[in-house]
């Protein structure tokens, strides 16, 4: 009897010391896991502070970036071609390029201007690109594009051009208010057209940079001009130079380096491209730009 009453209290004993380490154990446990749950919220808010640094603030606009960032003195409009020729014609398509593109140039029937027209040496080659500019917007372009329909002389130009090409593409630009609008200038240069694929929705930034940067490369009158595009590859960016040399251009672009700021833009502005490529360019003999 008394035995089994021992034996019963020191069972009750255990059972009690057990549910005691258990309930233990789980207050451990839960205690342990809001101590986890505390620490990954603090690092989540740690990360997403730290992603906060990186990631770019869109600011809400009220207007178009072409308002915002082209000329509002004037309405020109600006069409780059890039025409891709066979090899083997190409001296022939310059032939006709310098017979006929001067007409239209110089035609006042037509509001247009060819600013400049050449081959690309460095870069793509057997590549032939043309700079016009439309003094009137899209309604000039317009009024240009029905008259040539009727020009008989630009019509077999466009039937010979094309058995001569392999491919061609075309983008409409405008200039940034503030580069140099592109006027003749006397020769032999060079040209180099670097062409920036941007980011979407940075237009604005690479122009809030580049309104002061422009200054640092003005010294030797190398900036020609700079576009953006409204048709055709968008977001897409257009810095027109002229240098006497491939030496020439290489001492010019170091020399910015020496003036304060410019290292900043370069920091500022590299992150906001995707893409870019460099032609150097020689003018064709019809080029207003030589």
């Amino acid at each position: 009897m008394a035995t089994r009453v021992l034996q019963s209290s020191l069972s009750g004993l255990y059972r009690a010391a057990h549910t005691g380490r258990a309930k233990g154990r789980a207050s451990a446990v839960i205690r342990f896991d809001l101590r986890g749950l505390s620490a990954s919220n603090n690092r989540s808010r740690e990360d997403s502070w730290f992603k906060s640094l990186f990631v770019r603030k869109v600011d809400p606009r009220k207007d178009a970036h072409s308002h915002l960032l082209a000329k509002k003195e004037d309405n020109n409009l600006y069409k780059i071609q890039f025409h891709n020729v066979k090899p083997e014609c190409l001296e022939a398509y310059n032939k006709l390029c310098d017979e006929v593109l001067p007409s239209i140039h110089a035609d006042s029937c037509y509001p247009c201007e060819l600013v400049g027209t050449w081959n690309t040496w460095y870069g793509e080659q057997d590549q032939a690109v043309h700079l016009w500019r439309y003094r009137g917007g899209y309604p000039a372009l317009t009024e240009v594009m029905n008259k040539l329909k009727n020009n008989q002389d630009f019509l077999e130009y466009r039937k010979e051009r094309g058995k001569m090409l392999l491919s061609r593409r075309n983008q409409l630009l405008l200039e940034f208010s503030f580069w140099n609008e592109p006027v003749p200038r006397d020769g032999p240069n060079i040209y180099e057209l670097r062409s920036y694929q941007l980011r979407p929705g940075t237009m604005i930034e690479w122009g809030n940079y580049w309104a002061r940067a422009i200054s640092y490369r003005q010294h030797n009158r190398e900036a020609v001009g700079g576009f953006f595009s409204q048709i055709g590859n968008l977001y897409m960016v257009h810095h027109l130079w002229a240098y006497k040399d491939l030496q020439s251009r290489e001492d010019t672009r170091n020399a910015a380096w020496q003036h304060e700021g410019w290292d900043e833009v370069v920091y500022y502005t590299v992150p906001l491209i995707q893409h870019m490529e460099s032609r150097i360019m020689i003018p064709l003999k019809a080029s207003p730009l030589q």
